[in-house]
């Protein structure tokens, strides 16, 4: 355990980050797993409604730098792949 205030002070900080960090990451995955399950049926409003979303909490889980930007910008790629395909099959 830290000893001086100010390392008492940062653990705080620390924890407090790790865990907003791991429930906006938590967040976004499943967003992510929304638009995968959506894909699967028929519903094209579903569809876009939740790609939409979906692409909200990527890009702004990488503007907070919980997420490097690159891997946003290609699970956003992916997705949008998959659903074009989707709705051309």
């Amino acid at each position: 355990m830290a000893n001086h205030v100010s390392a008492i002070k940062r653990a705080k900080q620390s924890e407090k980050r790790r865990i907003r960090n791991k429930s906006a990451l938590s967040a976004m995955k499943t967003e992510i797993k929304k638009v995968q399950v959506a894909l699967l049926g028929k519903d094209q409003e579903l569809k876009k409604t939740t790609l939409k979303a979906a692409i909200s909490s990527l890009s702004r889980t990488a503007s907070k730098g919980i997420i490097p930007k690159k891997r946003a910008s290609r699970k956003i790629s992916r997705l949008m792949l998959r659903a074009n395909k989707a709705a051309s099959a």
